[in-house]
């Protein structure tokens, strides 16, 4: 097969798992307009009883949720119940729709909290707050929303936020880890946001970018009750050795929160506030197997709940392609394999630049390229067309790739060593560009062997 095929293939198959993620489809999927009668996941409302609606969110599908929820509504029941909404996104989803506003809270590329994100957040918390008993609150949840929602404690400044943030993803800190942390120096998230409403019923539609959907991480939880403590945050820091490095004032801060001076995230919210997962990685896995198969693949689908070091989780997947290349196990060729989840990247050096999905496809292509890769393809790519703090969503390797990398005499070891996967690829032409997808349920990978 050659090499341009399987690179269609290959993107053909990425491209209908993110499809498959679409906000629009799955908004119209869980709102419905029937009469008199609003259905919003499992809760159905008699719109003669509700007063107003208000939407608030935060996330990098906000944009696409927002607009297919205002076209489910449609502009007369708009206008007969006030809606007013308040959406965080990144700066290049922003924009005003109908009703609802699509406030840019950080720049494309950036996962770390911004003054405007602080700014769009105050107006969420002044929505909810101005909300009664007969209202109905909305809440559109979807991946990034942790930086794109920012509300730190008075005790905290935001640049100490940001600073701790950096710190924690530089050394290696896991997602469950980040918002524990994140959490407890926030005003909104761990279930803050839901017991700001005082709307009747608070409905949160969310679109999962974790392994396993928690609800108290999606997000950082801020519609959700939080089972981690002060004490568990404390320990992330122990664990990672920053404690000394960290901000003074988040530290403090947290060190008083373990002594029981500050009050705890939200354990339990009301049986009015309702959280319903709309989309996630495994429906993104489950269209591109069915994508695979319809290009002539066999297909393993190795799961949504793939976690780890990034280099070790691209060397298994590149020992699997040999496996099937030269023993025809697990599956016989042409083969597709198929992994989601979302890998971490620990000990960064100074000046890297790169994501998890360049570093998984830059070990990948390290682990292979003493036996070549002749009629294989390996793709990664963030299916929120993001992958860390660049421009790319992701990266591909194959046998061009590395031709053309033995004539450059660049040596992915040096590149993986110096945390530099996006300048490895971005020399040879190998880089996924996709630009925002609008959509966020982690990472997917592909594999062909022809």
């Amino acid at each position: 097969m050659k090499t341009n095929q399987l690179r269609q293939d290959a993107r053909a198959i990425w491209d209908a798992a993110v499809a498959a993620a679409n906000p629009d489809k799955l908004i119209k999927d869980a709102v419905r307009v029937d009469g008199g009668t609003l259905t919003v996941g499992p809760r159905t409302f008699d719109l003669a009883k509700v007063r107003r609606i208000a939407v608030v969110g935060c996330g990098k599908a906000g944009t696409a949720m927002a607009r297919a929820l205002e076209e489910v509504l449609g502009e007369k029941l708009l206008e007969a119940k006030q809606l007013v909404g308040w959406v965080n996104v990144p700066d290049d989803c922003a924009g005003k729709l109908s009703h609802i506003t699509l406030h840019g809270s950080r720049p494309p590329g950036q996962n770390s909290p911004a003054v405007a994100g602080v700014r769009g957040t105050e107006e969420m918390l002044r929505i909810l707050n101005s909300l009664r008993p007969t209202d109905i609150a909305i809440c559109l949840i979807s991946g990034g929303g942790s930086a794109l929602m920012p509300a730190p404690v008075d005790q905290v400044p935001l640049e100490d936020k940001q600073a701790v943030t950096d710190l924690l993803s530089k050394n290696g800190a896991t997602i469950n880890e980040l918002n524990a942390v994140r959490k407890h120096l926030s005003r909104v998230k761990g279930g803050h946001l839901a017991a700001a409403s005082c709307a009747g019923e608070t409905i949160s539609l969310i679109i999962s970018d974790v392994v396993g959907n928690p609800l108290d991480v999606i997000a950082s939880g801020p519609t959700a009750p939080d089972h981690t403590t002060f004490a568990d945050a404390l320990a992330v820091f122990d664990r990672l050795g920053v404690r000394n490095q960290a901000p003074a004032a988040v530290v403090r801060y947290i060190e008083r929160g373990a002594a029981g001076e500050f009050p705890e995230t939200m354990k339990a919210l009301p049986d009015s506030v309702t959280n319903v997962v709309i989309g996630d990685n495994a429906i993104a896995l489950k269209a591109a197997e069915a994508k695979a198969k319809e290009l002539g693949y066999n297909v393993l689908n190795l799961g949504s709940y793939i976690e780890g070091e990034t280099q070790d989780v691209g060397i298994v997947h590149a020992a699997l392609a040999l496996s099937v290349t030269h023993d025809a196990t697990p599956l016989s060729p042409p083969a597709c394999i198929l992994s989601g989840g979302e890998t971490t990247v620990s000990n960064v050096a100074e000046g890297g630049k790169g994501g998890r999905n360049q570093e998984f496809v830059l070990a990948a292509l390290d682990k292979l390229q003493d036996r070549g890769i002749k009629d294989m393809l390996i793709l990664s790519g963030g299916t929120d067309g993001e992958d860390g703090p660049t421009d790319a969503a992701g990266a591909f390797a194959d046998e061009a790739v590395l031709s053309e990398m033995l004539e450059k005499r660049v040596v992915p070891g040096e590149y993986l060593c110096s945390s530099r996967s996006y300048d490895f690829f971005d020399q040879l032409n190998a880089l996924l560009k996709t630009g925002p997808t609008h959509t966020n349920v982690m990472d997917v990978r592909v594999i062909l062997v022809a």
